[in-house]
């Protein structure tokens, strides 16, 4: 799994002074978010977002946060995957006005009011708190509370993709991060972490200024190795926006250690049927795992000048993942999703 991309160890600015160039210096990965994004002007291709998603055995949850230049954009959503039941909110903001995400992720709140949804983002030294009131479609009001902690040493997969020295993302995938809290919808109520059994959060931060068009594939998910109760797993990967830029950002926790994987991975599995198992390889064969769907999240979106269509399956994933300078690891259905999104923006 050994990767030829340059590590990162120190703080470093992601653009030149102006905000405008990619720098240098910022080219390659880190363990822990490094990265200050100073990203200024290049309206209309300039994205920033943070994406939480809680993972259960039987639930799937995520709170999202955007400016994406066109809009701002923030929603709440949940899936029992085993009813198919989803719910949850969201609003839209044309311009992004009222919308604010720092360069260095997690330094400062994000909170959003409207009619139908509250979101608040914050962080201290535990981790994370998601804090949301909605009112669903059919009336229910809807609540959740969660805490995705960030233990001591935990590390996570930060990158930049370089199409360009003008087009470019930097991007901190957090995998395998324990948590805990409570969603209410109606007189429904579910508990996770504890005692309800484990859970785990999963976070998604973006900066950058992207193609018009683009398509990616993401995939991740955590859980016990073996009979579930050998070390923690997490999964990271990722393909196709990522290929001819010479990074990846595809990579394996254990027990919080990342193994960073340079290769780009081989993904196999139907647009047409998202609920078919979803494959992933690697060249050297230390990545081979399967994702057995439950549930598709379905988006289609046309606003004019923008558009995107996502399939985003939630499931378990089985297989064995092969870390730097250890063993395999079985896994046997740990939690996980994987998505293909096609976007003009």
């Amino acid at each position: 799994m050994a990767t030829h991309e340059h590590e990162i160890t120190a703080p470093v600015d992601l653009c030149l002074p102006d905000g405008r160039v990619l720098s240098p210096a910022a080219r390659g990965w880190s363990r822990h978010p490094l990265h200050r994004c100073n990203l200024r002007g290049g309206w209309g291709r300039t994205k920033r977002w943070d994406y939480w998603a809680v993972l259960t055995g039987d639930h799937a949850i995520s709170a999202t946060y955007a400016d994406v230049d066109y809009l701002g954009l923030a929603d709440v959503w949940w899936a029992d995957l085993t009813s198919g039941a989803t719910g949850g909110a969201g609003l839209t903001t044309p311009l992004a006005r009222g919308y604010a995400l720092p360069d260095q992720p997690g330094t400062a709140p994000l909170r959003v009011a409207g009619r139908r949804l509250r979101l608040s983002i914050t962080d201290d030294a535990a981790g994370t708190h998601l804090s949301a009131t909605w009112v669903e479609a059919d009336g229910r009001h809807g609540r959740l509370v969660a805490t995705v902690l960030d233990p001591p040493g935990h590390e996570s997969l930060n990158v930049v993709i370089p199409w360009s020295d003008r087009v470019f993302q930097y991007t901190s995938k957090h995998q395998a991060r324990p948590a805990h809290g409570v969603l209410e919808v109606g007189d429904d109520v579910v508990r996770f972490g504890g005692d309800a059994g484990e859970a785990w959060g999963v976070l998604d931060v973006g900066r950058g200024r992207w193609p018009y068009r683009t398509t990616w594939n993401w995939g991740g998910g955590a859980g016990r190795a073996g009979d579930g109760s050998g070390p923690v797993v997490g999964l990271q990967f990722g393909a196709k926006w990522t290929e001819g830029t010479g990074a990846t950002e595809n990579g394996v926790l254990v027990d919080g250690r990342l193994t960073k994987i340079g290769d780009e991975l081989v993904w196999d599995y139907r647009w047409d049927d998202p609920l078919a198992p979803w494959r992933i390889t690697a060249p050297d064969g230390s990545v081979e795992l399967t994702l057995t769907p439950r549930h598709d999240k379905h988006t289609r979106v046309e606003a004019g000048v923008m558009g995107m269509e996502v399939h985003q399956v939630f499931g378990r994933w089985s297989g064995t993942v092969v870390p730097d300078g250890g063993d395999p690891l079985v896994l046997d259905g740990i939690v996980g999703f994987a998505e293909e999104s096609r976007s003009r923006w």
